[in-house]
């Protein structure tokens, strides 16, 4: 065996090594793409929350990620108020605002 047979067979990868470099690069491939189509999806899926009137009591909906269901009871508070207190529970608890379930908001007198 000489200098450049031994040359030769270092220069020239081994078939294996192409191909699982070949798999790697199309699984790369394949990760970006699902993940476009399933972000794509979930940007058009993903409901706005919305707040419901305080005053008219809403019939208990079907479990939906991402929307509010049941009743919230105001005292003596309108429902901005309560909106800006559930925002600032929501921001200092670090709890995503659709995870909490408020049951009444009641405004405290100082004595």
């Amino acid at each position: 065996m000489n200098f450049s047979e031994i040359l030769e067979k270092i220069a020239t990868p081994p078939f294996p090594a192409i191909v699982v470099a070949v798999i790697a690069v199309l699984l790369i491939i394949y990760v970006y793409i699902s993940k476009a189509i399933n972000g794509s999806k979930k940007a058009e899926e993903t409901p706005t929350p919305s707040v419901a009137p305080a005053s008219k009591p809403a019939a208990p909906q079907t479990s939906v990620p991402g929307v509010s269901s049941g009743n919230l009871e105001l005292v003596g508070t309108d429902e901005k108020t309560a909106a800006v207190i559930m925002a600032i529970v929501s921001n200092k608890s670090g709890i995503p605002l659709n995870r909490l379930e408020f049951k009444s908001i009641t405004l405290m007198e100082d004595k």
